[in-house]
Parts: structure tokens; sequence; C-alpha cells
């Protein structure tokens, strides 16, 4: 049977320098969460201007306050998505549900959910920039959210049958079945989910730190901001300092954080034996030189997992526990859980449904037409990221070495603000005289394309090296090493990937579709710059319309090829 091999580590010897280094990270890292975290409730006042100072001395605190609301919103995504994936997995008939909203829920902007969620938490915390603080950190925790919870999703789908057989066998309670079967399984996928939800965070800063709302211009200190009233001012000199800095930040995060998860989450690669060079780093292996670490975990972070499992789990059998049926609420907990939501938002379904007809049926028909016309670029937009990203992603994940360079450099890729480059597009559109009807097919890849990288270099490497192994055994050829052993390989990722890009570029469409320049606006036909336009003219029988028909599409289109498509991968091509 596959196991997560867990190779055997070199011992080495503790460090009492390497010690003394964890200490003062520890003391300075929890001195520094403490200063912040009282600047999170500092009076709105401070945040109210025309602007922010761009001072690059001043960057090293922004950058300090960003980061802190960027691992909030990744904690908060976390746990989304274990709690979410976990009901949509195994709850009975709560996937009928949960998956087609999160497929909604994903289309959505993200400044669709700030909008909402602003005016609200500033009521709760009037005169403090607290319930600024909550919806900023709200917007990026969309940003970051919902491709981890598909990943999570799919991969507790495609747990092989023996694993759950032994877990059955040995009488694991929910607790320890999660923890040691459900998201090691997961943990690959996961990681470089996160790390690309981590990196769109990034390109959601400067929205979500500058806001406008009730004439009101509030600037929360951070990168993001910076960035906003460099570009706004025009000071060129400023924006590269904002640049400059992101990039040093996102290597650094890199270095310490997401390098040493990734080299980590390989203990938990599904295989027969440990073989093949792995993705390596040199802070994970200087840590465990420290022996603070090493007594933290023994006496602070095992007694805590003892007492969650007791307090979460009953106790574990030891034998295999007799089956028992579901449960007759568990089968009507998700139904009554949307009847009740249901009932909340009628007076607010009819209230649309009143300024939905007042549209006609011509305009109704015409928004569905625009529709395909966006749904034909969304995919043109998937298929051309995917022939590139499938052959790179497949060479990052299977050369441990390649993926040392590559990692930093597609984070940072990923990162970088794609309507920053707009403009750009633009100028060579109207210089050259290219229709914008597939120009903005380039510009929905900028944002979307990175989804289906991460997502494929997640799956390769992740294929066990006791089947890359045999593959060179065989002497197969580099075609019959993919169609044989790559391509199904990476199937189950590849899909997860398509459905997160896809959801991306139907939400990227509001702002590829149309392109204002100085002395020319692009405008494409799409249900995009249809959105776009009714917000600008306040119509919100065409606003709630054109993303109503948006949704439509979208979980259409995951119904009917998607899912199939994830249906094909897991029941052929899993483990």
């Amino acid at each position: 049977m596959p196991v997560f091999v867990r190779p055997d580590l070199p011992k080495k010897r503790h460090s009492p320098w390497i010690d003394l280094c964890v200490l003062v990270a520890i003391t300075g890292l929890f001195y520094l969460l403490i200063h912040l975290g009282r600047q999170m409730g500092a009076p709105l006042a401070t945040a109210l201007g025309p602007g922010l100072s761009l001072d690059p001395r001043e960057l090293p605190y922004y950058a300090a306050r960003s980061l802190l609301r960027m691992v909030i919103a990744l904690v908060l995504s976390f746990l989304f998505t274990v709690v979410y994936g976990y009901v949509a997995a195994y709850v009975p008939g709560a996937d009928k549900i949960l998956v087609p909203l999160l497929d909604v829920l994903q289309s959505v902007p993200v400044l669709g959910f700030l909008s909402v969620s602003l005016t609200g938490l500033m009521a709760l915390f009037p005169g403090s920039t607290l319930g600024v603080e909550l919806a900023a950190i709200f917007a990026i925790f969309t940003s970051q959210v919902w491709n981890m919870t598909f990943s999570f999703y799919y991969s507790l789908r495609s747990i092989p049958r023996d694993l759950k057989e032994a877990s059955a066998v040995y009488g694991l309670n929910w607790w320890r079945r999660l923890t040691s079967v459900e998201l090691p399984f997961a943990a690959i996928p996961l990681v470089w989910n996160a790390m690309m939800s981590f990196g769109g965070g990034w390109f959601f800063l400067a929205a979500s730190e500058a806001i406008s709302v009730l004439g009101r211009d509030i600037r929360l200190p951070g990168i993001g901001s910076y960035l906003a009233t460099a570009t706004s001012e025009g000071n060129t000199q400023a924006l590269f300092y904002a640049l400059l800095t992101m990039a040093g930040l996102i290597v650094l995060v890199d270095q310490v954080f997401w390098r040493p998860l990734v080299a980590w989450s390989q203990r938990f690669k599904l295989e027969e034996t440990a073989g093949g060079e792995r993705p390596r780093s040199w802070l994970l292996e200087v840590l465990r030189r420290s022996l603070i670490l090493d007594r933290l975990g023994e006496h602070v972070l095992r007694p805590l997992e003892e007492g969650l499992e007791r307090l979460l789990a009953p106790p574990e059998t030891g034998a295999r526990p007799k089956p028992v049926p579901p449960r007759r609420w568990a089968r009507w907990i998700i139904p009554l859980a949307a009847g009740l939501v249901f009932l909340v938002l009628l007076p607010y379904a009819r209230a649309g449904v009143v300024l939905i007809a007042r549209l006609g049926a011509a305009e109704l028909w015409y928004v569905v037409v625009l529709g395909f016309y966006t749904l034909l670029r969304t995919s043109a937009a998937v298929l051309l990221g995917a022939l590139w990203a499938v052959p790179v992603g497949v060479a990052i994940g299977l050369n441990p070495r390649l993926n040392q360079v590559a990692q930093p450099l597609t984070q940072l890729a990923a990162s970088f603000p794609a309507n920053m480059l707009f403009p750009f597009f633009g100028l060579l559109y109207v210089r050259y005289g290219l229709s914008f009807e597939l120009g903005a097919v380039p510009l929905m890849m900028l944002g979307t394309q990175w989804y289906i990288l991460f997502n494929v270099i997640a799956g390769a490497s992740g294929l066990p090296a006791d089947l890359k192994e045999a593959a060179v055994i065989l002497k197969l050829s580099r075609w019959e090493t993919w169609r044989v052993l790559i391509l199904p390989g990476i199937l189950r990722a590849l899909v997860t990937g398509g459905v997160t890009a896809a959801g991306g570029a139907w939400n990227a469409s509001i702002v590829a579709e149309i392109l204002d320049l100085k002395g020319h606006e692009l405008t494409a036909s799409g249900l995009g710059a249809y959105i776009t336009q009714a917000t600008r003219a306040g119509n919100w029988g065409q606003i709630i319309w054109g993303i109503l028909v948006m949704s439509l599409f979208v979980v259409t289109v995951n119904r009917l090829f998607w899912r199939r498509l994830y249906q094909l991968a897991e029941e052929k091509y899993s483990l």
C-alpha cells in the first residue's frame, strides 16, 4: 500500500548560536505583533486625508503592516478551507449546494466583497480604523481562499481507497483521520495553492488599503496604499521604491516561510519508497539544529495537539467500527440552512427581480449573448495559459534544483499588479490598430495563468518517485512518459488549476474588457464591460442581471465540463 514516506533526517548537533538567534527572532516577532496589533485600532482620523507619506523611510513600517494583513487573511483562509472543504466532501448532499456556491463566489469581484463589508464593519467600530482594517483583511481573504478550498475539496475526494480502509481498520476518530490522513494527503497541492493565493493577495493590496467610501478617502498604512498614492500622484520614484520593496518582501517571505513549507510538505508524498532529489530549505536545516524549537515542540505543541484531540474528538477504539448509517439530520442540515438563507434574502431578491424586469426582454437576451462572448475569451485565456504553464510547471515540479530558482521568480511574477501593464497593451493595440475583441484575452491571461502553473507544479512535484523510476526502467520515450505518467498524474491538479483560472478569468473580465486610455476607450463586447458600464452609471438592474448571468455561466461550465473532467481524473487516474 502506498504510504506517506517520511525520510529519515540526518541528526544535527544543536548549536547555541542558532538557539540565541531563534530566541531573539521569537522575541522580536512577538514585540512586532503587539506593536502592529495596537496600531490596527488607531483613530479613524489618522487614516483620513488626501494621501499618504511617500517618504521611503516609512516603507519598512508599511511593509510590516501589509504583511500582517496578508498573514491574518491567510490563516483565516486556511481555517475556512478545512471547514468548508470537509463539509462539502463528507456531509450528505452538501456538495450539491456548496460546490456551485464556491463557483459563484470565486467569480464575484473582490471589490464587490469590499463594498459590501466596509460600511457594516465601519459602523461596528465607529471612530476607529479597526473596521476598515477588518474590511481590508476580508477583501484579501476573498482573493486568497477560493482556490485553496477547491484544492482541499478535490484532495479529500481523491484519497485512495486503501488509505480510507486503513483509517477505518485502526478505528481513527475524525480528528486523527484529519490530521494523519486527510491533511497530509492534501498537503502538497494545498501548500502550492496557498502560495498562489498569497501571491494573488499582493495584487489586491492597493485596492484594499486605499478606499473611498461615503465621500471620504481612507488610506491605511501599507505598501498597497503607498503604491496607490504614488500612482495617483504620478511619482515614478516612489512607485519604483514601492515595487522594489514589494519584490524584496516577496523574496523574504519565500525564503523564511514558503520554501521551508514546500520542503516540509514533501514528507507527505504518497509513494512506496523515498527516492530522488527533494526540495531543500536552508532555513529548515538550520532550525533543525535548535534545541529551543525541539523543547517547544515537545513541551508545548505536542500537549496542545493532545488537548485539542481530547476536546474535539472521541477516543479511538483501536478496532474497526461498525458502519453507521448517516444520521437523518445530516441529510437535512444543508438544505435547511440554504432555506433559511433564502428566506433572509427573499426581500432583496424580490427587489432585484423588479429592477431586472424593467430592462425588457431584448436587453435581457442581449446580456446572455454578451455572456457567450466573454465565455469564448475566458476559454481562450485558460487554454492559452495552459499551453505554456503545463510544460513549464512539469519541468519545475520534476526538477528540485530548478524549483529552487523558479519558486521566488514565479511568486514575483504572480504577485506583480497585472493591471499596471494594461495601459501598455492598450497603447500597442491603438498604435497598430489591433482589435480589442481579441486583445482582451491577453489581459485576462495576465492574472489567471498562474493558477494553472502553481497547480501543475504541485501535481508534478507530488508524483511518486517509484512511478518515475519505473518509467526510467521501462525506457519510456518522452511522449510515452507524458501520456502514461505525467498527464494522468497531474490531471487532478490541472483540473483544480483550470477551475480557479476560469473563475479568475471571469472576474478579470470586468477590468479586462474595458480599458480607459488618455483620449481612447477600448471596449470589447462582453459581460465584463457591460457590468463595468452599468456600475459607472449606477444602474442596479443591469448590475444585478449581469452578475446573475455571469454566475449562471460559471456554474454551468463547471458542471458540464470541469466536473466531468475531474470525475475522469478521480475514477481513472487516481493513485
